[in-house]
């Protein structure tokens, strides 16, 4: 059996649907019997052909008619791959599907998500592929989401396989989610990597072994933060402890940009299909946080496709400058940031805190390079989001890195990392950075001026430093800790081994 379409939306049997952001083709029909030929293991297949032109919508739905009794759905897909330029994109589809309720935007439909990183899925009661969600198989109109990334010259032809699996439905067991507190130190500074993949999407690993890896990495807390899909959530119960917190989310992976959701409400889900100029990214951030989670832009200045963000800040409660292994990329993304933190003095609007994240998703990718090193009042969910978003943190290369840095003056106040020290405009102010675990670094203090104090740290890496300034000559203090300067990238520093959010100097605009 087969049934052959194309996606040219002039054809007959096609529908463009929304503000020309996708496609529905024409549909895939089961008999509500099966064929002879396939009654005797109760499968049936239909095959369906297409090819997709230059400029097509971000995503085209093959919808698929399910009838009674079916208890499994397998889908299998391939594409062409044609030699193209140098400079030229070539073929890549992603693939998803939704069931019976519909491909309504932020709607109950959703039932996976692999993008590219799998060629075949399925779906019954009681298991599903990593990355779909396992369920009935109700009847009904399901949808086959492919996502043509980039597109060659030549088109893209696209082959997918769907089977039905008729049986009796198996139960679905009710998801076991990770516990939201683990055995911490009281109020202490705690170390974690909110940004990692696991085979629940394009990763390689499984959430025991990132679990392993996050506890040799030197890990308080980890997020799950898988590409469009929430289905790892009930998969992390058993990699959690007392030493590690496992905090759930998601990667919003948009065409216009990825964010982090961190430590969102169990089994929440964040659509992500829409671009800027759709205007809908205001509505699932806050949706994030109707979730109890932060809505976190990713390497905001990456090069990939797709990956730099275009969003803008404003709904932002932190944002991840620092992205694996520190880059000149990072380091763009570094210099945006403090941009905004002069704009925030001067405008008395909250400022938007820096974070790290390793993105970490198979060998040799390192889990916690970097880390997020957070000041809370406990290792819990709450505490730790409540960290996370005033800015009480450091972020750092690794385990080794430890920083203290605060800013002292008038009458002995202090404000630490994250808070703002109230003094008079010519109040001398002395700024403290201590540092460990960083030989032959060199470390910075950095204000809405720039970088107005440096000092090479001793060679066993464990030094204090300190400056002294006022409030009128400088409106912030932060501290890096750097690497010597290596390659011939023109401006370049030098990596980062750390570095940290700021302390505000004087009192508010």
């Amino acid at each position: 059996m087969g049934n052959e379409d194309g996606a040219d939306p002039g054809r007959r049997g096609l529908l463009v649907t929304g503000a020309a952001a996708a496609l529905t083709l024409g549909g895939v029909s089961f008999a509500e019997t099966a064929d002879a030929a396939d009654a005797a293991d109760g499968r049936t297949t239909e095959v369906v052909r297409g090819t997709l032109p230059p400029g097509s919508p971000d995503f085209v739905y093959l919808p698929v008619e399910v009838p009674r009794g079916v208890a499994e759905i397998r889908v299998s897909y391939a594409y062409d791959r044609p030699q193209v330029p140098a400079g030229t994109q070539g073929n890549a589809l992603d693939i998803g599907i939704f069931d019976e309720r519909g491909t309504a935007l932020g709607g109950e439909g959703f039932r996976g998500w692999s993008g590219g990183a799998r060629g075949a899925f399925f779906i019954r009661g009681d298991e599903a592929t990593p990355g779909y969600l396992p369920g009935p198989v109700r009847a009904g109109t399901w949808h086959i989401a492919l996502g043509p990334y980039t597109i060659a010259p030549q088109g893209l032809a696209y082959t997918v396989t769907v089977t039905l699996v008729r049986g009796r439905p198996r139960p679905t067991p009710e998801p076991v989610y990770p516990p939201e507190r683990a055995e911490g130190r009281g109020r202490a500074w705690y170390r974690g990597d909110c940004h990692l993949h696991s085979w629940y999407s394009d990763g390689r690993r499984t959430p025991g072994e990132i679990a392993a890896l996050a506890r040799a990495a030197g890990l308080d807390f980890v997020n799950s933060s898988e590409h469009n899909t929430h289905a790892a959530h009930g998969a992390w119960a058993d990699a959690a402890g007392d030493d590690l917190l496992v905090l759930l989310g998601e990667e919003v992976t948009t065409r216009n940009g990825h964010v982090v959701a961190v430590g969102t409400d169990p089994g929440t889900f964040v659509d992500w299909r829409y671009r800027a100029r759709d205007n809908r990214f205001g509505h699932y951030a806050r949706a994030i946080r109707r979730a109890g989670g932060l809505v976190v832009p990713a390497h905001p200045h990456a090069t990939c496709i797709g990956c730099n963000w275009k969003f803008g800040f404003g709904e932002a409660d932190a944002v991840e400058v620092w992205n694996g292994p520190y880059t000149p990329d990072d380091d763009v993304s570094l210099a945006d940031w403090d941009g905004t933190l002069l704009a925030s003095v001067r405008s008395g609007v909250r400022w938007t805190p820096a974070m790290g994240g390793s993105d970490a998703h198979r060998d040799p990718d390192a889990v916690g390079t970097p880390q997020t090193v957070v000041l809370a009042d406990g290792l819990t969910r709450e505490a730790i989001l409540d960290g996370l978003r005033a800015g009480r943190s450091y972020v750092a290369e690794s385990s080794a890195v430890s920083l203290s840095f605060a800013a002292y003056g008038g009458r002995g106040r202090r404000a630490g990392i994250g808070e703002r020290l109230r003094v008079g405009a010519d109040t001398p102010v002395t700024v403290r950075l201590e540092v460990t675990g960083a030989p032959g670094r060199t470390a910075r203090i950095v204000t809405d001026q720039g970088v107005l104090h440096t000092a090479a740290l001793p060679a066993e890496g464990t030094g204090t430093v300190e400056w002294r300034t006022t409030a009128a000559y400088a409106a912030y203090v932060r501290a890096e800790v750097r690497h010597p300067a290596a390659g011939p990238v023109p401006g370049f520093p030098g990596p980062l081994a750390a570095f940290t959010n700021p302390v505000f100097l004087g009192h508010p605009a």
